[in-house]
């Protein structure tokens, strides 16, 4: 078997079961702290070399490298120097300890191989090279699942891995949808492109018919290929090769107007520059206008959408509101899903969630 390099397609993207929010940070003494719905928590007394921040867990290497994941209000020590990698979702980390393939999975480790080769990581579903086993598999729900067998030196090449969706054309060149624990036979042969969220594929099929694949059941949208699209939780941005702007958002069709807009899409929101150059954005059907211009660069992530106006306010969209949440100097700030946490100074932290600062 030839070495392949390790993959990694990391999406961040938040199942709406969590409730869980965390955040960090480390403070003018160089403590870790930790933000926990709410509550204030002292994680460690030194910065960690690297640190990664989920939904529900935060992993980190310490100061003397030894990986941690903070879950639930208490840490606990994984090993010491023997993690290489590490990556944070919503509900699940998943760690490298060299090619041995492993999963945090709601306070629960699990190896999922000895030796591992090519992966993907997203925040409910992990498809993995199992080299021992000579296949691919996916951990999903606390399960184990064969999705391919593996032809010696090669890899799937076209696969994408998000949320709790896994896309991908086989072997044999077909379209194969990996939900809820089963493959799924979407199309006998390869598709021109795709795309994937939560409960959703967006693909161009090999007539250049523009399909989606949602919670089960497929749609056509158009019997012609769109100019661009770009997929989320639930939804479907795109352009029509007629010229329109369109939003599939459950399982409904929003024509937003006659435009090829600059647009972005997180988990569940679209943002994007009308033809008048104004800055709005879409949420659940909704359209709030926010700017009278399109700013420079923004963040955008499950419900929210933050950036710092021309008036040096840092401003934050988040499930259907608008909030101003502070026009002070920062130091630093950051969009970690619906939280931000923000810096003034050498030694103010504050954290902002749904309209309360803390």
């Amino acid at each position: 078997m030839r070495s392949t390099v390790l993959s990694l397609l990391f999406i961040l993207s938040v199942a709406t079961s969590v409730k869980a929010q965390l955040a960090e940070y480390t403070d003018i003494q160089n403590q870790l702290m930790v933000w926990d719905h709410g509550n204030i928590h002292k994680v460690d007394f030194m910065p960690p070399t690297d640190i990664k921040t989920g939904r529900t867990a935060i992993p980190y290497l310490d100061n003397s490298r030894s990986f941690k994941i903070y879950y639930n209000g208490s840490v606990q020590n994984l090993n010491a120097g023997f993690t290489n990698a590490f990556f944070a979702t919503d509900n699940l980390v998943g760690y490298l300890n060299q090619k041995s393939l492993n999963v945090f999975d709601r306070g629960v480790n699990k190896n999922l191989s000895g030796v591992c080769d090519q992966y993907f990581i997203s925040d409910s579903v992990i498809l993995f090279l199992d080299s021992y086993k000579s296949e691919y598999r996916a951990y999903y729900n606390g399960q184990t699942y064969t999705v391919e067998s593996y032809i010696p030196d090669s890899v799937l090449s076209h696969v994408k891995v998000k949320c709790n969706v896994i896309a991908y054309d086989n072997f044999a060149s077909q379209f194969r949808i990996f939900y809820h624990g089963a493959v799924i036979s979407q199309e006998e042969y390869p598709v021109h492109s795709f795309d994937a969220g939560r409960n959703t594929v967006a693909y161009v099929d090999i007539d250049h018919k523009f399909k989606v694949f949602h919670s089960g059941q497929t749609f056509v949208l158009d019997d012609y290929a769109p100019l661009s699209y770009k997929a989320g939780d639930n939804l479907v941005a795109y352009v029509s090769g007629d010229g329109y702007f369109k939003v599939f958002y459950g399982d409904s069709l929003h024509t937003i107007g006659y435009m090829n807009p600059t647009y972005q899409v997180g988990e569940n929101v679209v943002a994007y520059k009308d033809p008048g150059g104004m800055f709005k954005i879409f949420y659940k059907g909704d359209v709030t206008e926010m700017e009278s211009y399109y700013p420079t660069g923004y963040f955008i992530q499950y419900n929210s959408v933050a950036y710092i106006n021309s008036s040096g306010t840092l401003r934050l969209f988040t499930e259907g509101e608008a909030y101003d949440v502070t026009n002070a100097e920062l130091a630093n700030w950051s969009l970690n899903y619906d939280v931000i946490t923000y810096q003034i100074g050498q030694g103010i932290f504050k954290v902002f969630y749904k309209g309360n600062e803390y």
